[in-house]
């Protein structure tokens, strides 16, 4: 048995995915920074007979969050689906000409450092099994620079070109790296983009392996005048 990773842990879209990848038999860890929360989560995948267990770290903490990838794996059994999906904080979504410097320093180490940290905390275990699945999951801002949230805008780019080049490099170890954007928000009433179709749609990312850039829905059009 092996076993599903979420970091970024949470009652909507996390617990969806948790509890799919749980249907289909892996065993699931899941990473957050509340300890009470994944005490909720994991009594609720329970209900539905998951196996699943929580870990707590922080995504801005890469001993944490690396020590948590640790301990799951020898708890639960080797990492064979990573899915990196926190919830960027909202003072990383500042105005481009509001955003010095400083400001970039913790919204490049939520969406670089943390994956890069989490990628290089499972990788050997994947490398070991001789196959592997990970998952990132970002906003439209992350393939449409938006001047209003520049932080995000700026580290989700960036987390992009990391995955693909993940996507690049590792195929030939039958490693396979995707992305799903999302490009509105997650609504229980959406059609592609409620919890449970998400939830599908990125294990279908991990089944098919067909790609490395998806999208839950297209993306808006621009109107004239609107930024690209």
């Amino acid at each position: 048995m092996t076993t599903f990773a979420l970091v970024g842990a949470g009652p909507g879209l996390g617990l969806a995915t948790a509890g799919r990848f749980g249907a289909a038999g892996h065993t699931v860890a899941l990473i957050a920074r509340n300890a009470e929360k994944l005490d909720g989560l994991t009594a609720d995948l329970a209900r539905d007979g998951v196996q699943a267990r929580g870990y707590t770290a922080d995504v801005l903490d890469g001993e944490s969050l690396t020590a948590a990838l640790h301990t799951a794996a020898a708890d639960l059994g080797p990492i064979e689906v990573l899915q990196y999906s926190p919830v960027p904080r909202a003072d990383f979504m500042t105005p481009v000409l509001d955003t010095s410097a400083d400001d970039l320093d913790a919204p490049l180490a939520f969406s670089v450092k943390g994956p890069v940290t989490a990628v290089n905390a499972v990788l050997p275990g994947m490398r070991e099994l001789g196959r592997g699945t990970l998952l990132f999951v970002n906003g439209s801002s992350a393939v449409r620079p938006n001047p209003k949230v520049a932080g995000t805008s700026i580290a989700f780019a960036a987390e992009s070109a990391y995955a693909r080049m993940l996507h690049d490099t590792l195929a030939p170890e039958n490693i396979h790296a995707a992305q799903l954007i999302i490009p509105g928000a997650i609504r229980p009433d959406a059609e592609h983009s409620s919890p449970g179709a998400l939830a599908e749609r990125l294990y279908g990312l991990h089944a098919k392996r067909d790609g490395f850039r998806h999208y839950a829905e297209p993306l808006p059009r621009l109107t004239r005048g609107t930024t690209p």
